[in-house]
Order: structure tokens, then sequence, then C-alpha cells
């Protein structure tokens, strides 16, 4: 009889590790990624930090678990590597050479090297510990998007890079079972094309998709530019089936054997533009491009989820895997159908491979039934370190940082909403950390969305990134309607939907013909810092259920300033991770031109501070509390 018990879920060795910790009766106690503690961006290496965390969070040790799933098979992805290799030889050598040995070397034993890492958060030799378990990478997406939604059954849609061969997955969800009914194997890959486009258009692969996304939208719709772009991508660099599967021409791409994402030379003589040069001004030529993959990329995701309707006949769907942050399809797909609704994993990504793992592992190699909740098990995604405020004291004590509480929280809100209204930007730091990519109310930045300026000085003086990318609003769950055109919960932040027809202004004629940054600083709407060029918003509904406290500040701004909305981005800038402890936010605070920090009760008035003096190592750690 397999073991009942806690489990531990890990993702590593590629980008964003995380490590997820099941309770005995499946309940996620605790999830975070490992970047958040060394302040390595995308770490990819172990999450010896994370991992220590959650079983420390649980009170529980290495010989307490039943299990530890990590979230692929290596072998096989040993095995997709070789033949790649071999079949496109002798193309790669370069890349042979230097993946290879590592392999070798490390990753073929990697049942080895997790036991090592796991004798260091306290497996002791000679002791029976925890089964070691790999579920694939896909089903470890698919078990993080199903499991922990509210529905009973759902067709499931996985897309990503790769995994080990799979690229895209469609499966069914039932109870506590999954079954994988149709794969797209390597290298023929949704994903890998959006990257493709990513790097050529002058971004970070695994880290700038998201802002090839929010350029797409500066990109002209009715331009014969545009057309041009997508007809060549949909005619030169793939084959697109009515079922949404594809076939990559791969004698323009260089991902599979190469340490390059495009075969540039061919890319530039077909779109008649070179790669951009990473940081270099933004050339409408690259918004249409932007735009034409964008559009490819929406069908491609429509004809997959047409798809998986009809294979199961299911109502509702869900998503896992980095394609699905991609919040402007899925907003689109939502209002398009064929489902009547569809639920994303918030940690979508391969940290959320760490809790699919976990998911896998309980419900098939446990056996475990499974019991819907009646919203979602995520918590809001709080699922990671929390701090009292005895953290955030030692923290003022260590830089003699003046700071005023409030023992009264609706005194504290009204505070807040007052210096949101002044034009004031906030840190927002409040119980226990995010899991996922996206900051939704405990370590955020705020500002008010009604102010036009709001926007180029959350981008330029206080994240330091590049000026066009758009913000999102978080809205009363309860207000949403009023400002938007969302009939449901978005509280992941990952729809896009259209402003309300009211809430909008009259646009100039030559609106679409403007420059980039003219049309930036268009007042389109009376949320001016949230309305992105296209009129629509990434939007996050808050619920008074899921997070009392960020509800409560937004309440303040809808009572007391009128507004129930306020830009909400992450608190970090830009090449860094989002802030996990009080001393994190205070760094962030210190550097940046923010106006407020609020750290739980506590809140910190730049104009008061101290002198910042970055001498010195101030990225020591505390203990919890």
């Amino acid at each position: 009889m397999v073991a009942s018990g806690p489990i531990l879920g890990v993702s590593a060795y590629y980008h964003d590790s995380a490590a997820a910790l099941l309770d005995g009766d499946g309940r996620i106690l605790a999830a975070a990624q490992e970047e958040r503690f060394t302040r390595r961006k995308h770490d990819p290496d172990f999450p010896r930090h994370a991992a220590a965390w959650c079983l420390r969070e649980a009170g529980l040790s290495m010989h307490d678990l039943a299990a530890v799933a990590f979230y692929d098979k290596p072998y096989l992805k040993f095995e997709r590597l070789l033949e790649t290799y071999h079949t496109f030889a002798p193309r790669g050598l370069s890349s042979f050479l230097s993946a290879i040995p590592v392999w070798i070397r490390e990753k073929l034993f990697m049942r080895r090297m997790l036991g090592e890492e796991l004798e260091k958060l306290g497996l002791e030799k000679g002791r029976k510990g925890p089964t070691v378990l790999f579920p694939e990478h896909h089903l470890s997406h698919a078990a993080s998007a199903f499991h922990p939604s509210p529905f009973e059954s759902a067709a499931i849609l996985t897309v990503d890079g790769v995994g080990e061969w799979a690229t895209t997955t469609i499966g069914r969800g039932a109870g506590k079972d999954i079954a994988i009914l149709r794969e797209l194997h390597f290298p023929h890959s949704p994903g890998l094309l959006y990257s493709a486009f990513t790097a050529y258009c002058g971004f970070k692969v695994n880290s700038g998709e998201y802002k090839l996304m929010g350029l797409a939208p500066y990109g002209d719709p009715d331009s014969e530019r545009t057309r041009r772009f997508r007809d060549l991508i949909l005619s030169d660099l793939l084959d697109l089936r009515p079922d949404g599967s594809l076939l990559l021409n791969m004698k323009y791409f260089n991902y599979a054997t190469g340490l390059t994402m495009c075969v540039n030379d061919r890319w530039q003589t077909l779109f008649g533009l070179p790669p951009r040069p990473a940081e270099s001004e933004i050339g409408q030529e690259y918004m249409d491009l932007a735009l034409a993959i964008q559009q490819v990329t929406e069908e491609v995701v429509f004809r997959l989820a047409d798809t998986a309707r009809a294979l199961t006949g299911e109502e509702n769907l869900v998503m896992a895997g980095g394609v699905a942050l991609n919040c402007v399809a899925n907003g689109k797909l939502l209002r398009r159908g064929p489902f009547r609704d569809i639920w994303v994993q918030p940690a979508a990504g391969d940290a959320g491979g760490a809790l699919g793992a976990a998911l896998a592992a309980r419900h098939i190699w446990q056996g475990a039934e499974r019991v819907p909740e009646s919203r979602d098990s995520m918590r809001g995604a709080s699922l990671g370190p929390e701090y009292g405020r005895a953290a955030t004291v030692r923290v003022a004590r260590r830089f003699k940082a003046p700071f005023r509480e409030f023992t009264d929280f609706g005194a504290l809100c009204s505070e807040v909403a007052r210096c949101l209204s002044e034009g004031k930007a906030v840190g927002w730091f409040q119980g226990r950390m995010e899991y996922g990519p996206r900051a939704l109310g405990n370590r955020s930045i705020l500002g008010d969305p009604r102010r036009p300026e709001m926007q180029k000085k959350l981008n330029l003086k206080i994240k330091y990134r590049e000026g066009f990318r758009p913000f999102a609003p978080s809205v009363l769950e309860e207000e949403a309607a009023s400002c938007f055109e969302l009939d449901r919960p978005s509280p992941y932040m990952l729809l896009v939907a259209p402003l309300a027809a009211a809430r909008r202004k009259e646009l100039p004629g030559n609106y679409a013909s403007l420059p980039l940054w003219e049309r930036l600083y268009v007042e389109r709407s009376d949320l001016p810092a949230i309305t992105h060029v296209d009129m629509s918003a990434r939007i996050q509904t808050v619920s008074r259920e899921t997070n009392p406290r960020y509800w409560a500040l937004l309440d303040a701004m809808r009572r007391e300033q009128g507004c129930p909305v306020v830009v909400n981005t992450s608190f970090n800038v830009r090449g860094e991770p989002i802030v996990r402890t009080p001393l994190d936010a205070y760094t962030c605070f210190m550097r940046t031109e923010m106006d407020h920090l609020v750290v739980g009760d506590l809140v910190f008035d730049k104009a008061d501070q101290p002198a910042w003096n970055e001498e010195g190592d101030w990225r020591e750690r505390f203990e919890l509390d």
C-alpha cells in the first residue's frame, strides 16, 4: 500500500525553480520560487531555500514526507536531446559539446543529485526517506491546472516551450484522474515560436515574452505590413492545422541544436527587417511584427481549445504552461468560446510545475480522491512567506528609519487612499508572498489609475523599465463590471478585457498613426494609467474572501475617493525578483522614487527617511518570526 502523508514538489534546472508542499489531506500548505530567496531572477538551481522554508512553515522534516516529486522525467529529456542532435547532425556541434557533458556528468544522475540536495535539507543517510517520483513535465502542468480548479471535470490545455518531448497537450480531468489525449512534440512548439519572436524583437527569452505581448497592441491591425507579416508567418514559418497542431519550418529556427532562437539572416530576408538590438528604439515595424505573432498565437490557442472541446465534451477549460500566461489570448478565448468558463493556474510556468508534480503524486501515486472547492484552492496564490511586526521593526532599527504605526487598519487604508489620490506611489507589503509571476496585493506597488502621469512615473522613476509597458488594475470584485467588459472574477490577473464603454474617451482622428510615445500618453479613458493603447486592461478582481486587507484598501478608495480601482504592479525594479522580506521592501523603497512604504500596519514616508547608503551588504536574511 502506498504511504499517505505530505508531499514536496520540486521544479529545477531550467528556469524559475520552485518548491511546493501538500499536507496529508492534499491541502496546499506552502509554495515559493527560489528567486525570491536568492534574489537571482529566474533562478534555475535546486530550490533549497524555498524547500527548506516550505518544510519549516509546515513544521515538518524530510522524514515526515511520503514523497518528493520532481516535475519532469530527466531520462526522457535526455533521449530527446540525443535524438534531436542525431536528426540535425552535423548542425549543432557547438551546442552538443556544451550540453551533453553536463548531462553525462550531472543530469543523467538526477536521482543521485536530488538525494544529495535532500540530504542538505535534513534527510539522514541510511534512514528510509520519502519516495522520489518523476511525473512527466506536461502531466505536472496539467495537474497544476486541474486539481486546484473549482471544476469537477474539465478539458485541460497545456502549452509551453518544451518538456521532455511534448510542447502542447490536450487532456481531460475528472475526479482524481487526468488523461492526456493528444500531444504535440518538439521541435514543433507554439511556445518556442513565440519566444523566437521575443528574441528577434530584442527581448530576453524566458522573461521577455510578456513584453512582446505588451508591445503587440501598438501594432496597426489595419496596416498592410501587419497583414503581410502575419501571412508570411503562416506561409513560411509554420503550417497551422485545423486542430491547432503545427509544424515549424526548421530552416528558420536555431533552437533545436543551436545557441540562439532564430536563423537571423533568413528572418531578415523574409520580413525585410533585421533583428532589433536590445534596448534600442522600437520602430513601428517591430510593433507590427509583435502584433502579427500575437494574432497567430491567438489563432493557435483558439484552434487548440476547439479541439479540446470536441475531444472531451467538457464545458470548462483549465490551462497551464508558459503560453497560458498570455492573458490577451485568454481573455479573447473566454469571450469567443467554446467554453463556459476558463481557469488558469496562476503559476502557469515552470514554477507551477512544482505544485503540479506534488498534486500528480497525490492523486496518481497515492490514489487520493479530489474534492473540488467552491472557488479554488490556491487561496489567492498567497502561499509564500509572511513576516510579523518584529521583522519590520528590526529593519527600521537597522537603518534608523522612522515610521508611523496604525492600530486601526481602517484608518491606515484611509491614509493610503488619500496618498494615492494625491499622486503618490505606495509600496504595499502585506501577509504571505504570492506564488507565481504576478503581485496580487501582497507584494505590490500601487498608484491612482485616474492620474495620466502615473504610468510614466511608475515605469521610468520606480520600475526603471521600458516606458511602453502597460500596468494592470486591481478592482473590487463587486465593481469590476462597472469598469470593464468582464462578467466574472479574474483573481490572478490572467484575463485581458476591454474598458467599459462609459469609461472611454473619444480618440483623436489620427490616433493610429501617432508615434508610440504620443499614442502612449493620449488619455483614452477616465482610468488612463491602466488603459492600454487598444482600450484594454489586464484585470485583477479582488475578493473580500481571499484578500481582505487589500479589499479593504480598495473599498476605502471607492468610498472616500470615488474610485474602486488602483494601479497594481509588482514590488520590484527591473532585473530583480519581487521582494520577499521587509528588508527587500525597504531596500527597493529607498532605491526608487516611491513615496510611501506600508508593511503590515507600519507606514514609512520617504520624506522622513535618512539618506540611503548603498555601502556594505544589506542583503542579509532575517529568520521568520
